[in-house]
């Protein structure tokens, strides 16, 4: 692995936007991280820290950096899909729009649903092997039923994946008025959900806000967001999140906190937006200073290194985090009582723990994150392989997101879960990204370029 790293790096363009990698392996290390801080798990069950600590919630402002990820994915996205365009000159717009849409599918998906169908079918397995034998209470049941969570993001990734080319079109008519109107109509929502009490009308800001966050990323592709834009964003972000959050009826957590009847991201709120506005041009803030650090060999190998396990890191961080728990348990370690002294003594330990166990599982599953073939080279693709390769995209979002809502717990018992008002169930999830999986490869299949 080390010289293969080694190689990649050296092989770096040097067009090749090093700042963008160092986002996105940054922001999936700052959720593992914070995921592990805010679990309090004690022998009676399983529960937030930052519930128990509420002082310690402004620290998800610092913390809660999936708006990074999802505007890293936003720039990623318009360069990856523009490259399939230009690779099809020779055929008639339509067409070529179809087919480097089916490829541009495929592609992201395979990279996405790949580590993620491991993990998915690993565990599936397990839980009913456990449950088989009549587990599946305690710690175990918990595990079971959280372990799936995080593959929220996958799913709202998915969506973001598949909206690209129509949400690019948009951007490149209107700039930053595209951006302007997503975030136009989150705030439009919130006011029917808060002001109005329309119904239901919240959970369209599961598409308003992040797609708002991902449009971001095509500006900074077309390099539209410079120092005093970004400084504008970090400057008005920050405080209109402070006034929403003082005056409005937002939460001070930018994370879900147990039992609040308001949270900021489920569904995503006009706070969140604005905290989201205030990371982006942060993090832009910063880019000359990083741009030099990661110029440096060592710093960008380690950069490489990391993105070629982040998701599967972070597919499996909580797996290994209940797994240290469990052995604690198991061995009669005391687990003391958050936020006690003796807890937070404990934590440097179990934070070791849990970074060596996840270590082992991406050693045993990293092969899973590696790119698949590509398609065949140059090959038109199929008629409608653009709407097929769309509906199972879709057919994956449902799938991925019905599975972080129902988790593996009662197989056995038929337990379901309401997905946008309809009852799933993990095996029907599971069947759902599989056979959206399967429709997108046969679209992509023959779409390839060189």
């Amino acid at each position: 692995m080390g010289s293969s790293v080694r190689e990649l790096a050296g092989a770096t363009p040097a067009t090749r936007d090093r700042y963008v990698d160092l986002l996105r392996v940054a922001s999936l290390g700052a959720v593992v991280l914070g995921h592990w801080l805010m679990a309090a798990v004690t022998p009676d069950g399983v529960g937030n820290l930052l519930a128990v600590v509420p002082a310690l919630q402004p620290l998800t402002w610092l913390l809660q950096v999936m708006p990074v990820f999802f505007f890293v994915g936003g720039f990623s996205h318009a360069l990856s899909y523009r490259s399939l365009l230009r690779k099809r000159p020779e055929a008639a717009p339509g067409a070529a729009a179809d087919s480097a849409y089916s490829a541009f599918l495929r592609a992201r998906l395979q990279r996405l649903l790949r580590p993620t169908m491991a993990f998915v079918l690993v565990w599936g397995a397990a839980a009913l092997l456990v449950q088989l034998l009549g587990g599946g209470g305690g710690l175990t049941g918990v595990t079971l039923r959280m372990v799936t969570q995080p593959l929220w993001f996958i799913g709202i990734y998915l969506a973001m994946v598949a909206f690209t080319p129509p949400l690019l079109k948009l951007h490149e008519r209107y700039g930053w008025g595209a951006f302007a109107g997503l975030a136009g109509a989150a705030v439009v929502v919130d006011v029917l959900r808060f002001a109005a009490g329309v119904p239901y009308v919240e959970f369209l800001n599961f598409a308003f806000v992040w797609l708002a966050v991902h449009q971001l990323g095509f500006l900074r592709a077309d390099g539209r967001i410079h120092l005093r834009r970004a400084a504008l964003l970090a400057g008005g972000g920050l405080v209109t999140a402070t006034a929403l959050v003082a005056f409005g009826p937002y939460p001070l957590s930018m994370v879900g906190m147990p039992g609040e009847k308001v949270s900021n991201m489920a569904p995503p709120t006009l706070a969140l937006l604005a905290h989201g506005l205030w990371l982006v041009g942060a993090v832009e803030l910063l880019r000359a200073p990083a741009a030099r650090l990661l110029e440096r060999p060592r710093v960008w190998r380690t950069v490489v290194a990391a993105n070629g396990v982040a998701m599967t890191a972070f597919l499996w961080h909580l797996t290994a985090m209940f797994g240290v728990y469990g052995a604690l348990l198991a061995l009669d370690v005391a687990l003391p009582e958050p936020p006690s002294a003796a807890w937070w003594a404990q934590v440097p330990l179990r934070l070791a723990l849990a970074a060596a166990l996840t270590a082992a599982l991406v050693a045993a599953f990293r092969t899973f994150e590696r790119p698949a073939a590509p398609a065949t080279p140059g090959t038109p693709g199929s008629p409608g392989a653009g709407p097929l390769a769309a509906l199972g995209a879709t057919l994956c979002l449902l799938g991925v997101l019905g599975l972080s809502i129902v988790g593996f717990g009662g197989l056995l018992d038929g337990r379901t879960a309401l997905l946008i008002a309809i009852p799933v169930s993990a095996p029907a999830a599971v069947a759902m990204t599989l056979g959206g999986w399967l429709l997108v490869e046969r679209a992509g299949r023959g779409a390839g370029v060189r």
